[in-house]
């Protein structure tokens, strides 16, 4: 069993080598994302996406979770292995052990959503309801499951930040004149993956963390210089935001990101209208919402790219957003 102090250690900035070996190990299983242009003729910008919806686990999170468990020697995880996810992060483990061929778990709350908890279900892997109050300990890293498995904790495990990092190594080959790009902040592993790669490449362009203004502790800990407790507010954006960053990532997050853009549920909701009716893109809250700040924020100018995270929205909440309306 993973112990409690190895969940709660720091990540380092990843090696280029320590990136392309990731990158190699998951490249049978995950598909490069392809990006495309939005032809929204907006002064100062040129805005494109990234869809890591396309993948298998239907969000970015499967690159993390393959390298972590397919990285992991055989009698370690050969008894399963388990995670702590809000949905995308325990769809992407429960493929990953699938493809091992070992069994697999979840901690999930209970308002997850069903497709993603369908997802894990559907992999062979087992939900494990847990309160609230139980799933932001082990999500926080205060406390860890008492289980044999191995647990694998999505927000510090180094090879998880490893894999996420082939993400920037893609971002450098498609667009390399790109000058901003747009990361969805839930625990910062695309943030920190995507910024790193970019960093040990020497690319010019600048990652911003994006988040939904139900939950902002990125803003928060920039302005105060450190992590800090704020204010939740539930919404249908589940798979970013959080009471406060997670120190052991946001230590090597703070060393590459140094700016925030927070936008409003109805930006975000507008944001996946138009990518559908412009790119025929389904995405989940969390994922539009670098759409939005690409759209709305005024300090973010040149060539911009949009990391869309992810696409597992329940059916019910994404037809209200093609209704009109935003769900709860």
């Amino acid at each position: 069993m993973t112990t409690e102090k190895e969940n709660r250690s720091s990540v380092r900035i990843p090696s280029l080598a320590d990136i392309e070996t990731a990158a190699k190990r998951i490249a049978p299983h995950v598909d490069v994302s392809p990006v495309m242009e939005l032809p929204l003729n907006l002064p100062g910008k040129r805005i494109f996406v990234k869809d890591e919806g396309r993948n298998l686990a239907g969000a970015f999170k499967l690159r993390g979770a393959l390298n972590a468990v397919l990285s992991r020697p055989r009698e370690q995880i050969a008894g399963g292995v388990c995670t702590v996810s809000s949905g995308n992060m325990a769809y992407a483990i429960a493929i990953a052990a699938r493809i091992a061929e070992v069994p697999m778990a979840a901690y999930m709350y209970g308002h997850a959503p069903k497709s993603k908890i369908a997802g894990v279900r559907a992999n062979g892997g087992e939900v494990r309801v847990v309160s609230d109050e139980v799933y932001w300990s082990y999500a926080l890293g205060h406390d860890v499951p008492d289980t044999a498995e191995d647990f694998i904790y999505p927000v510090t495990d180094q090879a998880v930040i490893n894999g996420h990092a082939s993400i920037g190594l893609e971002i450098a080959r498609q667009l390399p004149e790109v000058d901003v790009v747009l990361t969805p902040y839930g625990a910062g592993g695309l943030t920190t993956g995507t910024a790193s790669a970019l960093h040990r490449l020497g690319h010019k362009a600048e990652v911003v963390a994006v988040e939904a203004s139900v939950a902002t502790p990125v803003t928060a800990a920039l302005a105060a210089g450190h992590p800090v407790e704020v204010e939740m507010q539930r919404s249908f954006v589940k798979a970013i935001g959080g009471p406060t960053v997670i120190e052991g990532v946001w230590t090597a997050t703070r060393q590459m990101v140094h700016r925030a853009s927070v936008v409003s549920l109805d930006q975000t909701v507008a944001a996946m209208r138009l990518l559908f009716d412009e790119a025929k893109i389904v995405t989940e809250g969390a994922a539009a919402t670098a759409l939005a700040a690409a759209i709305h924020d005024q300090s973010l100018k040149g060539t911009i790219l949009c990391v869309l995270s992810g696409r597992n929205i329940d059916a019910a909440d994404y037809a209200t957003v093609l209704q009109g309306g935003t769900p709860e």
